[in-house]
């Protein structure tokens, strides 16, 4: 992550990045709020380093992690199944990672509409834009790529202000949100979207718990790896001194909010700091926990309510056989 440069030349891509507008005093104030709650949390966005993007791939290669390759498996028939205007069409998608699942949307659009694409990978990540840039310039060179870094919970009016949108938000990345942060964000992206304009969103259905818990507790632990580096973004942003041997990854599934939660657990009592002049430290007690991820699950009524947040129309509504995965397509 990039908080000072303002715009970067990368090859054969321009990148812009907003998140000096940001601050990196407003994001040390938002990661030390959360340290210093009770409980304690650190938001998920902090995961993506070019670490975290290189640990959350091979978690999508684990056999018990199905949501990425049902996913895509559902990607790869859908262009079709959607109304869209292949000619000029520019594609926004939001938390671009590897660009793997749009690389599978532009195999299928007609090959006389690429030279019309534009792509605008859109993450809190530099490293991730820059990757998700140069996969699809070395698969797709006749399409635009224009990178956003920026945070788009926050800074969604930084997308390009043109018609025929496409704004992708896969991954089920909106299941990380709370209940009100969905509704906020759909009101957000609602009211950025023009007459015209689509949105696929990729949400993980509900089902069985067993499923739910061996996705986020590997046998590999690859996502104890993931979620431990959490720790090591937070020290290089705001100067704290985590030890992730300190610490150990607890997840499961909590049923009354319809979710996994996804935790650091103190495994003695820590004590992070001093943090500022006054010699306050940030004090962490044995079996305490960090918050750092929730992934909400959904069903059809989640769907509707979600499509009414944000003014839009549930158009499609495109799943896999055993009905664990969705891709929804709204229009404005």
């Amino acid at each position: 992550m990039n908080y000072t440069e303002e715009t970067v030349l990368t090859v054969q891509t321009n990148l812009e990045n907003h998140l000096p507008h940001i601050g990196i005093d407003r994001v040390r104030e938002e990661i030390l709020a959360g340290l210093k709650s009770t409980p304690k949390y650190i938001s998920p966005k902090f995961f993506y380093d070019a670490k975290g993007s290189e640990l959350f791939e091979e978690i999508t290669m684990l056999d018990e992690y199905y949501p990425t390759r049902t996913e895509k498996e559902i990607l790869s028939k859908t262009i079709n199944k959607l109304d869209l205007d292949y000619f000029n069409l520019s594609i926004i998608e939001l938390g671009s990672g590897d660009a793997s699942k749009v690389s599978i949307l532009l195999n299928q659009l007609p090959t006389n509409t690429l030279a019309s694409t534009k792509y605008f990978p859109f993450d809190i990540s530099q490293s991730a834009i820059e990757k998700a840039s140069r996969s699809i310039n070395q698969k797709f060179p006749m399409v635009e790529t224009n990178g956003i870094v920026a945070d788009f919970v926050h800074q969604i009016d930084r997308v390009p202000k043109l018609s025929n949108r496409l704004f992708c938000f896969l991954g089920s990345t909106i299941g990380n949100f709370t209940k009100d942060e969905i509704e906020i964000f759909m009101h957000n992206i609602g009211r950025e979207m023009k007459h015209g304009d689509s949105l696929l969103l990729g949400m993980d259905m509900t089902k069985n718990i067993k499923i739910l818990e061996k996705a986020y507790n590997d046998s590999k632990g690859v996502t104890a790896k993931f979620n431990l580096n959490i720790l090591n973004v937070i020290n290089g942003l705001v100067n704290t001194n985590f030890d992730t041997k300190e610490f150990e990854h607890f997840a499961f599934y909590n049923s009354n909010k319809h979710r996994i939660e996804m935790h650091l657990k103190a495994l003695s009592n820590i004590e992070i700091g001093p943090l500022d002049s006054s010699g306050s430290a940030i004090i962490i007690k044995k079996g305490e926990t960090i918050h750092t991820e929730n992934s909400h699950k959904f069903n059809a009524n989640d769907i509707t309510t979600i499509a009414n947040w944000g003014g839009l129309t549930v158009e499609k509504t495109i799943t896999d056989k055993n009905k664990w995965f969705s891709l929804v397509y709204f229009k404005k």
